[in-house]
């Protein structure tokens, strides 16, 4: 276990908080890895949850973005109350979400945030050519890094809103119907990342029109 003491803090959407975190020495993860990680406060040392890197390995600073509950006065609560100077401990660091080659991302709400560092790194070594991103949120408000995700993907970032009308935007879902006239030809590798029903409604839908199990990545 390694304790992260909060370099800075910010809220980045209304309920979405930003943290900079102390970096172990010799610490070292890949993008799309998170971590399980708990709060250095007694009684809050055992409530673990898992939070992903949205940093890069040679930064010299670690980073994670955190959505707010504050109505359901638990960890994430617990973390929209904490400052700098505050510590984590970093309990093990774990991956689902792991880069295999280009294709299409499709996130939901935080979903975006294991494709934050891959994205970061692509652009990087520029190799995010035939990379595409379809995220859904509830509104413009909602969207989690706008620009830098619109200066590194340019017209392959596109955005659906599910709840308030938005200038210059129709409200939708991706759904189903969604996919068959945003995407078209379904033979490329799918990373799914959201809540879990959004998960398994996208890839349930994704294989019925064509796509290779094997190349979803979720």
């Amino acid at each position: 276990m390694q304790i992260l003491k909060i370099i800075s803090n910010q809220y980045i959407t209304h309920n979405v908080k930003r943290f900079v975190l102390e970096k172990p020495k010799d610490f070292t993860y890949a993008p799309g890895q998170s971590a399980v990680i708990s709060i250095n406060i007694p009684g809050w040392e055992n409530q673990l949850r898992p939070y992903t890197f949205t940093s890069l390995q040679h930064w010299d600073y670690l980073e994670i973005i955190v959505k707010i509950y504050e109505e359901h006065e638990g960890v994430s609560a617990q973390m929209g109350k904490l400052n700098t100077g505050a510590e984590l401990l970093l309990h093990e660091v774990f991956g689902t979400i792991k880069y295999k080659g280009p294709g299409i991302f499709i996130a939901g709400g935080t979903g975006i945030t294991p494709f934050i560092a891959i994205f970061r790194a692509l652009f990087e070594s520029g190799n995010l050519r035939k990379v595409a991103l379809l995220y859904s949120n509830r509104t413009k408000d909602d969207i989690i890094l706008h620009d830098e995700l619109t200066k590194m993907l340019g017209p392959a970032y596109k955005n659906v809103f599910t709840k308030e009308g938005v200038i210059g935007f129709r409200e939708r879902r991706i759904d189903r119907k969604y996919l068959i006239e945003t995407i078209g030809n379904f033979d490329s590798r799918f990373y799914v990342c959201g809540p879990q029903d959004f998960t398994e409604e996208i890839c349930e839908a994704l294989v019925s029109l064509g796509a290779d199990p094997e190349y979803l990545v979720v």
